[in-house]
């Protein structure tokens, strides 16, 4: 019994800090270094915007307090999707939504409606959080689609279960465009295709060059009338 009940916590444990997926792969002795599968999925990044100017005005405890809420609330629209949430860094959240099924489009599908209601939960919360007078910070959400290397990269003695390639950091620097472009949630044109556009709910803004990526890469957004709903869910 002991050691059923030790198996259970080390296995809550792993899926805690690694994610579920991630946690899953570990607990079933994925330890070794250097060894990475190709995963094609869904890249979902989220960024929470203005966050070092809210740090130099908030106490930690209160900025931790922040986070903590707003990661649950992104998290919470990504559980019921298949989404797994691998990384948070800092003020920004990397997850994973696998292809695991022949319907590409119903998978961008759920990555898509999983932004809206993270973006639009939020935006909720922030309200909320504004008329207790605490600190809260909208959210940038990118989307792309594409191979990467999922596994144990590191050092020997610290390993980290991570996903790397040009996808990730392309994704990244998808995001840095929200604010500039007056956009909440950016898609690639990868997702786009993969998406078969979600029956017209995207379009494209025209093709951005991202730091680091030789060539410039076509970037969609939700359709105005998208956008327009997204804004009156948030009030």
């Amino acid at each position: 019994m002991k050691a059923h009940a030790g198996h259970d916590i080390a296995s809550g444990l792993l899926r805690t800090y690694l994610g579920y997926d991630a946690g899953a792969r570990v607990h079933s002795g994925a330890v070794e270094r250097g060894t990475v599968n190709g995963l094609h999925s869904v890249l979902w990044y989220a960024n929470l915007r203005g966050f070092t100017r809210i740090s130099d005005v908030s106490s930690g405890a209160a900025i931790v307090e922040m986070l903590n809420d707003a990661f649950e609330t992104l998290t919470a629209a990504l559980r019921p999707r298949g989404g797994h949430v691998l990384k948070v860094i800092g003020d920004a959240m990397l997850a994973t939504i696998s292809f695991d099924e022949r319907d590409e489009k119903a998978v961008c599908r759920r990555a898509l409606d999983a932004a809206v209601e993270a973006s639009a939960n939020l935006k909720t919360r922030n309200l909320e959080r504004e008329a207790a007078d605490l600190p809260f910070a909208d959210v940038d959400i990118a989307l792309h689609v594409g191979e990467v290397l999922y596994g144990n990269v590191g050092a020997v003695d610290r390993l980290d279960f991570t996903v790397i390639g040009p996808a990730v950091n392309e994704v990244v620097r998808m995001e840095k465009l929200c604010e500039p472009l007056g956009q909440q949630i950016l898609f690639s044109s990868q997702f786009a295709e993969a998406a078969g556009r979600c029956d017209g709910r995207l379009e494209s803004l025209g093709h951005f060059q991202l730091r680091g990526v030789e060539e410039a890469k076509e970037i969609f957004g939700l359709r105005l009338s998208q956008t327009v709903a997204l804004q009156r869910a948030e009030t």
